[in-house]
């Protein structure tokens, strides 16, 4: 542990890393979902069923993972979770068909489910109390890079190579990853242990399940336009694919910026002032989404504002589970990202669901209806005491 100290200086930024190949792997299906159809031999809304079962999958594997390996070193936890996820995307590469591109898939969520509930719980470990907060929100920096890089980069590489190069590229960056986290993550690392008695305090803890309720209701709202968007943007507005490219770029970088303002503002602000300032973005934006459905620039204008809410809303509610209960913060955190991809199967499946039945345009209200919903629960959850930083 002699070099500790400099391993903890940059093992944040070999976390954010690792959530950037995570990310990449969960969002890929939703940046090409045309090519997938196509090359596939199957229809827009089967080519989104890979986002709807991988986030049950998800759902069901970050608690069960989080049980599973809360005695597990952190260091070799993590590099493994990244190396499986790097075999599975250059599997995916090589899948011969629909199925067994689908079952490639479910393994490789299985075993990522663990990542970025893990990679924040490790930020705890490494930084002061202080530094908690800010830490553990540029960690998510590794989403929004994943939309505002990833995404656009996943439209454009698909659309003009296919999507086989997608899942290869993904796959080579996994393989960088992890080596650079092997490489600054310090060793020794172990969390809290996650038992029985720890899930039945997180289930009687009324902020924690308000909580989980605000990540479920905006991730539904979300997914419900997310997952098909290019596709609806083609629909509606006649977009083509450089066009819809631009919108997921706009998405991610409004993400980015979503995130970095979040990051500065959140230790003085507290974490539930930051959260309410961007899920009201986020609520703006879908409700934007939903009025000017079928009118390009207004369209793309509206995803900008969502974009600053979507990653900055999820890395504020970590921030807040963390502190409504340190001692829970394992459990709680990989609930969280459980219940992110609970919200995740019920939009895309809503989503799919409308967009099979051609109502593309209620889409976009029933994504304000959720979010909308996730914002009255965020102010149920005004801590008592306004100064306290942890939310």
């Amino acid at each position: 542990m002699e070099n500790a100290p400099i391993g903890r200086r940059f093992a944040p930024t070999a976390l954010m890393l690792g959530n950037i190949v995570t990310g990449c792997s969960v969002l890929a299906p939703a940046g090409m979902l045309s090519e997938l159809s196509s090359g596939l031999g199957v229809t827009i809304r089967d080519a989104g069923l890979l986002i709807t079962f991988g986030a049950i999958m998800l759902c069901v594997g970050s608690p069960v993972t989080a049980w599973l390996t809360s005695r597990i070193e952190r260091r070799t936890l993590l590099t493994a979770t990244l190396a499986v996820l790097a075999i599975t995307n250059l599997a995916s590469a090589f899948a011969p068909d629909y199925a067994s591109l689908l079952a490639i898939r479910l393994v490789m969520l299985a075993v990522g489910a663990l990542y970025t509930p893990r990679a924040a719980g490790t930020a705890a470990l490494i930084v002061p109390p202080e530094k908690r907060g800010s830490t553990i929100a540029f960690i998510f920096l590794g989403w929004s890079l994943a939309a505002a890089i990833g995404l656009p980069l996943i439209a454009l590489v698909a659309h003009r190579y296919g999507w086989r190069t997608v899942y290869g590229g993904i796959g080579m960056i996994g393989c960088f990853s992890l080596l650079l986290l092997a490489w600054r993550l310090p060793g020794g690392l172990i969390g809290a242990p996650v038992d029985l008695k720890t899930w039945i305090d997180v289930g009687r803890n009324r902020r924690i399940v308000l909580l989980l309720l605000v990540t479920t209701l905006q991730m539904s709202g979300q997914f419900v336009v997310f997952t098909f968007m290019g596709p609806l943007l083609a629909k509606l507005t006649q977009a083509g694919p450089d066009a819809i490219g631009l919108v997921f770029a706009a998405y991610g970088v409004f993400g980015f910026i979503g995130i970095a303002i979040a990051t500065r503002i959140v230790d003085s602000w507290g974490a539930y002032k930051t959260s309410l300032l961007f899920t009201t973005l986020l609520l703006t934006g879908v409700t934007g989404w939903a009025l000017s459905a079928g009118i390009y620039p207004l369209m793309a204008c509206s995803v900008a504002i969502w974009g600053l809410g979507f990653a900055s809303t999820n890395s504020m509610q970590q921030v807040r589970l963390v502190g409504a209960a340190p001692a829970l913060a394992s459990a709680s955190v990989s609930l969280n990202t459980s219940v992110l991809y609970i919200g995740q199967a019920v939009g895309s499946a809503i989503g799919g669901m409308l967009y099979a039945r051609d109502l593309l345009y209620g889409a976009g209200y029933v994504s304000v209806g959720f979010v909308a919903l996730a914002l009255l629960t965020v102010m149920l959850t005004k801590p008592r005491q306004a100064l306290a930083p942890a939310g």
